[in-house]
């Protein structure tokens, strides 16, 4: 053809009515495969392009998607957990044809949840997708819910996995993992350095290293638990307590890399040897986990993947194949890895 290909002439290719084009473009459950087939057949034989500049004004939808991590301003930002995350979901949107912009929002602003639930209205986005705090918020999500706004949340607890889709590792499971394999290194005495109480990943994760030391006949008060805010300064100040005090941990358990490495600052800042006289691990497996000294032993979670996945769900929630509260509510879990590096 010597013109740009149009939606009539896709119509015409397939042998559908110009409408039953537009629904499969638009990814309307309400159409058979065969149709979908056939326009989409006809989409590459005449390399057909969407304007999405035109299909955004005519619908009043923008394709976009907000995707909000929580920000303290007072606090650095746990960077690569939140880089990693947005990479793997702005690649996922881009394929979909969606476009994504992260937005920060300080959990301990008491209006917060009519920021987040602003951000539908002001940028018109087709959906959110939640980070840790956030995605375990049970007002905020049910709110969002009842106002018909698509979401998605990573890294949720089990109390607000049932009230939308989700996407995460299964970190109970991954505590475990770790609580095994200290058990099985000698460690007794352990010391867990935790992020703040309403993040329920952080408090999974605890749970899991305890049941795996309560199997092996270890009691609850052999580990002692800290809360830190998942930095390397709170990693660095609340290791140097816990280094200097009467009966020093064996081994302490970081819930990110990041307070991990502040912790091997200040081990080696106290002429401390990791890990011959402490041993430290992480969680995360992100870029610090490799290149501080010793190398730290963590858990390896695939951010970019449940980034990805995030707008897998999203997208799917938007064409009403993302379930509801209480009803085949879709909860996806990636697996870990245990990482052995030479820090413990």
């Amino acid at each position: 053809m010597s013109r740009r290909p149009t939606i009539d002439d896709v119509a015409r290719e397939a042998g559908v009515a110009r409408a039953t084009v537009s629904r499969v473009l638009n990814s309307n459950p309400n159409t058979s495969q065969r149709v979908r087939d056939a326009v989409l057949r006809a989409v590459t034989k005449l390399d057909y392009q969407v304007n999405q500049q035109a299909r955004q004004l005519a619908s009043g939808a923008t394709r976009l998607f907000a995707l909000v991590f929580a920000a303290d301003a007072d606090v650095e930002p746990n960077s690569y957990y939140n880089s990693a995350l947005e990479l793997g979901a702005m690649r996922a949107a881009t394929a979909h044809g969606y476009g994504l912009v992260a937005h920060t929002v300080d959990p301990s602003d008491e209006r917060h949840r009519a920021r987040i639930a602003a951000l539908a209205c002001q940028t018109r986005c087709d959906g959110i997708i939640l980070t840790p705090p956030f995605s375990d918020d049970r007002v905020m999500i049910e709110e969002l819910s009842q106002s018909g706004i698509a979401f998605v949340l990573v890294s949720a607890g089990p109390p607000t996995r049932a009230l939308g889709p989700s996407v995460g590792i299964d970190d109970k499971k991954a505590g475990r993992d770790l609580g095994e394999y200290l058990f099985r290194q000698g460690h007794r005495r352990l010391a867990y350095l935790g992020g703040p109480r309403e993040h329920k990943s952080a408090a999974l994760r605890l749970e899991g290293l305890r049941e795996a030391m309560h199997e092996n006949s270890i009691p609850n008060d052999a580990i002692s638990v800290v809360e830190g805010n998942f930095t390397f300064r709170s990693g660095t100040e609340l290791a140097s307590k816990l280094f200097q005090a009467d009966e020093r941990p064996a081994v302490l358990v970081c819930a990110n890399d990041d307070m991990a490495a502040g912790a091997l600052f200040a081990a080696h800042r106290l002429g401390l040897n990791v890990p011959a006289d402490i041993s430290i691990t992480g969680f995360d497996d992100t870029p610090v986990s490799q290149i501080v000294w010793p190398p730290l032993t963590t858990i390896h979670q695939p951010l970019r993947k449940i980034g990805a996945s995030a707008v897998e769900l999203l997208v799917k929630a938007c064409v009403g194949e993302g379930g509801s509260i209480g009803r085949g509510v879709i909860e996806q879990v990636v697996p870990h890895e245990l990482i052995l590096r030479q820090s413990a």
